[in-house]
């Protein structure tokens, strides 16, 4: 595998949520990495989100220690499968070793794949966590805004920090977030054609804005339909930086900084 930083003519990126340990990436999980690295990547969070996923990711990262972190958490999805004792000894483990956030963690009341009051007691043990450990929180929330404001409010009142990934919620949303001291982070579905709210990408201040794949889901308009990538974050850099109005590579420098920032990310 490759090692050392892209060209200078490449654009210097970060992809702040991809799931390297997913079973799609199994055949080619190194050579998906290296891809992004010649495409500019600089830092990739690579996210565990369940107990396994997150060893899965440990290795990975292992492997590619200038480029590749990880984290660790349950989904919402799994929420119902939390096990107190034993899960949130597995976050302690994972952050002794290196993981650099606790998730991705949250509510989904679109799927409801577990009752709604064990997504909240799951998310609230993890948020305990992260306050416990010092780490940021990696939130995920679909369908769920009244108690994602709730939580919002909480968190905040405990000092701890937090991403809303993938972010497709509202504006009341991302000011309540915004106004709790935590970031938003946008995904390849702002390049997709039914992708109208404009305003909210501009309503981001430029030190809490992040970018992400959240691979192998939500390629990027070439691409969309296709197993998404790291490789492909500059296509969304690209539709952020012209609704803003700033250029691709400002916005990737900053992006990528801000990704430091928030992970507690080594500089290159």
């Amino acid at each position: 595998m490759s090692a050392g930083v892209p060209p200078v003519d490449v654009m210097s990126y970060a992809d702040s949520h991809v799931h390297l340990a997913s079973e799609a990436f199994t055949d080619d999980v190194d050579a998906t990495i290296d891809r992004a690295r010649a495409e500019g990547a600089r830092a990739l969070v690579c996210i565990g989100e369940s107990p396994a996923a997150a060893l899965r990711a440990r290795g990975i990262a292992a492997r590619h220690p200038d480029l590749v972190y990880h984290t660790c958490g349950v989904h919402p999805h799994d929420a119902a499968e939390w096990d107190g004792a034993r899960d949130a000894e597995a976050v302690r483990e994972a952050v002794a070793l290196g993981a650099v956030a606790v998730g991705e963690c949250g509510l989904d009341y679109h799927y409801d794949h577990a009752p709604r009051a064990v997504q909240r007691r799951t998310l609230q043990a993890q948020l305990d966590l992260a306050a416990e450990l010092d780490r940021p929180i990696v939130l995920h929330t679909r369908e769920a805004e009244a108690d994602t404001r709730d939580m919002l409010h909480s968190a905040a009142s405990a000092g701890i920090r937090g991403v809303l990934h993938c972010f497709t919620g509202s504006v009341a949303l991302a000011e309540a977030g915004l106004a709790a001291g935590w970031y938003v982070s946008f995904s390849g579905i702002i390049t997709f054609r039914n992708w109208t709210d404009l305003d909210l990408l501009k309503l981001v201040p430029d030190d809490r804005l992040l970018v992400e794949s959240d691979a192998p889901y939500l390629a990027p308009v070439p691409n969309r339909g296709k197993r998404n990538e790291s490789s492909w974050v500059p296509h969304t850099i690209r539709r952020l930086a012209d609704v803003r109005g700033t250029s691709p590579n400002q916005l990737a420098a900053l992006t990528l900084q801000n990704t430091r920032t928030f992970f507690s990310l080594p500089d290159a």
